[in-house]
């Protein structure tokens, strides 16, 4: 069954690889336009070079959109918004512990590309439907690992504490992480094999992760010394992964994941210690969802609104001061930002400052403003 599933994935990949049933770059020698057919470019530009890509023709809009939402799914901004929404309206725990996760996750993965260092692939005959990440590396696929580890962590960690069934939670996990590593082949940003390669990688790693995860909560929650192994370590594997090669935005993908795991962490002690964020009994489960009402519904998305509002603002005022004040420390100027982050003394703290600070928000402080509130 496991050998058909792969035959099958393979040949959707090759699928929409093939032109003709993809994106085609426009140019002088593009076919012409028939009114099923859309111009378009990537949305968003080169995190590196700023270059903003070519055009393409859009024949299948389906899964165009289907594809860009899959992609998303690995994305910064994905992120900023499901670990919170876990976190304030559903289960505290399973988002704490998937924050660990998705950190090792990342760092191993972003590290894996500096050492192995393969190039994205070529353009043509590959159609770049995204460039944003194509000054990277591209072995393994860190969207296909994070699209993989999140669901099926989930999955892993909600099965037997929440009440649903065995078929539901394991359709939900395979159909997410299949739809994250087929849109980067889509994308032009993967060959099948880094694809693969990032799936398998992924599993690897849960498989090592997921049975230390209590201990590791635990931890955190409980010793003294929590906040000063959670600084350390976290600041101690930046540095090995900032070593590895020379600039990118993997570097910086990976300090982000590293900061907002060391804020969440250190959140989670405050947390325990002060009692502002208590566990529910084990003697209360598996848990069950509440009947769904117009008053839960309205709290819990104005719970997410608020706290999300909350952490984009603390993001875009941390990252307005930190940088500058970087530069200003270390004598860089200050009027090309793209320029000062490709030094490490200033993207390395850069990334950990604002992001523990954002993880530490979403953590504690929301959750308290919550309370203070009467929105708990």
């Amino acid at each position: 069954m496991a050998t058909d599933l792969l035959k099958t994935f393979v040949q959707m990949c090759n699928y929409l690889q093939d032109p003709r049933h993809g994106d085609i770059t426009a140019g002088p020698d593009a076919p012409s336009v028939d009114p099923d057919t859309t111009r378009a470019k990537p949305l968003r530009k080169n995190s590196l070079t700023g270059d903003v890509g070519q055009e393409f023709l859009i024949h299948n809009k389906f899964l165009f959109y289907l594809f860009t939402f899959g992609t998303e799914l690995g994305n910064e901004m994905f992120f900023i918004v499901f670990f919170p929404f876990l976190f304030w309206n559903i289960d505290a725990l399973v988002s704490r512990r998937l924050i660990v996760v998705w950190a090792w996750n990342l760092f191993v993965g972003q590290s894996t590309k500096d050492m192995v260092r393969w190039s994205r692939p070529a353009s043509p005959p590959v159609v770049k439907v995204e460039v944003f990440y194509n000054s990277e590396y591209s072995m393994p696929s860190t969207h296909a690992m994070t699209g993989t580890a999140i669901p099926f962590c989930l999955f892993m960690l909600t099965y037997g504490r929440w009440q649903y069934s065995f078929l539901f939670g394991f359709s939900v996990a395979l159909s997410w992480s299949v739809l994250v590593c087929v849109s980067r082949v889509y994308m032009g940003m993967h060959s099948i094999l880094e694809v693969i390669t990032g799936f398998l990688y992924s599993l690897l790693i849960l498989a090592f992760f997921h049975p230390l995860l209590e201990t590791i909560d635990s931890f955190y929650m409980t010793d003294h010394f929590a906040p000063l192994v959670i600084i350390v370590s976290h600041v101690s594997l930046g540095l090995v992964a900032f070593s590895l090669d020379s600039w990118s935005t993997s570097r910086g993908d990976t300090a982000q994941a590293l900061g907002t795991g060391v804020g969440a962490a250190i959140g989670t002690h405050v947390n325990y210690q002060l009692g502002l964020l208590l566990d529910p009994q084990l003697s209360s489960l598996p848990l069950t969802l509440p009947p769904i009402s117009f008053s839960l519904v309205f709290l819990s998305l104005l719970r997410f609104v608020i706290g999300v509002a909350v952490i984009l603002v603390t993001r875009m005022v941390m990252k307005a001061v930190t940088i500058p004040s970087l530069c200003r420390l270390f004598g860089l100027p200050t009027d090309d930002v793209r320029q000062a982050r490709q030094h490490m003394k200033v993207e390395l703290p850069y990334r950990y400052i604002v992001y523990s600070v954002v993880g530490f928000s979403c953590v504690s402080v929301v959750p308290l403003f919550f309370k203070i509130f009467s929105l708990a």
